[in-house]
């Protein structure tokens, strides 16, 4: 977290342009000491060694900054966009799972059939398929023409309009959690296969157990753990990498407020939404570490 901290904080001064210009436009004009007094008051006046350990020093006692586009504390900005973020990131691992598991479980089990075959080519034609491309074909076609959705705006809280929440968020999250499918089925099927040929299951096959059990005992826990690691990952990364489905469905979640601040030179408000990013990525693969120790009780006595 502290080469993240660090990382975040020299590469977003190296942007051209200043952040108080961006922050007042064109249509603003001051003077030299009225900058310098503002540059003064972000501390933007300061070394940036000195910048950044004031910075930090701040973040350990919880205190992030203010923006310098709107003056609200960096976390309470945070805050109001993070759910919608979270909404769509897990809504988005839902459809992976509902729909990559399935037919990665059944390629495994049919290898070489023609169901396999074209699970194989869907997951493939996902996976090349771009997010932005996706989301405005999506827009273009169930939207502009079918009508059976409302494309963008409107974003209404889950506990206010639990439907009408879902309605909005249903585009992005098929865009987000099409290719995250395609990598389940994949990795799901490739995992699958490994174990269905291990030495234990065909000893439980032997001794004449079901093939149902077999799959449930044997196959789908061991299976499951490079599956978990991969959905920990992606995961993760949704939460950061979903900016440009954010920017398409107008979704007031962190990715968009993060592209808007850094168009803005907002230096805190930038620091702080990577900064709490990057902490949802770490606490994602934990869990997942641990939950290696259920899937496999050799890691839980190792």
């Amino acid at each position: 977290m502290l080469g993240v901290s660090l990382l975040t904080f020299l590469f977003i001064r190296l942007i051209p342009g200043d952040a108080i210009a961006a922050r007042l436009g064109t249509s603003t004009a001051l003077t030299p000491d009225q900058l310098t007094s503002l540059r003064a008051y972000f501390g933007l006046d300061q070394p940036l060694p000195l910048q950044y350990w004031n910075w930090l020093t701040s973040l350990l006692r919880g205190d992030a900054g203010y923006s310098i586009r709107t003056g609200r504390p960096v976390f309470i900005e945070i805050a109001q966009r993070l759910p919608a973020t979270l909404e769509l990131a897990l809504a988005a691992t839902a459809i992976a799972l509902a729909v990559g598991l399935p037919l990665g479980l059944l390629s495994a089990l049919r290898p070489r059939s023609r169901l396999d075959a074209a699970a194989r080519i869907g997951g493939l034609i996902g996976l090349s398929l771009p997010n932005f491309w996706l989301g405005t074909l999506i827009i273009v076609l169930f939207s502009l023409y079918l009508r059976w959705l409302p494309n963008t705006g409107g974003y209404v809280d889950l506990l206010q309009d639990p439907l009408g929440n879902l309605r909005l968020l249903l585009f992005p999250a098929i865009t987000l959690g099409l290719a995250l499918a395609a990598a389940t089925q994949r990795m799901t099927r490739s995992a699958m296969l490994d174990v269905l040929g291990a030495d234990y299951v065909r000893t439980a096959t032997a001794k004449g157990l079901a093939p149902r059990v077999v799959l449930r005992r044997h196959v789908l826990k061991n299976g499951l753990i490079v599956v978990v690691t991969l959905l920990g990952i992606q995961v993760g990364q949704l939460l950061g990498g979903a900016v440009v489905v954010e920017e398409i469905f107008s979704v007031p979640g962190v990715g968009r407020l993060l592209l808007n601040a850094i168009v803005q030179r907002d230096y805190a408000l930038v620091q702080g939404a990577v900064l709490v990013i990057a902490i949802l990525f770490v606490v994602l693969n934990i869990m997942v570490d641990l939950l290696y120790g259920y899937l496999d009780p050799r890691i839980r006595l190792a």
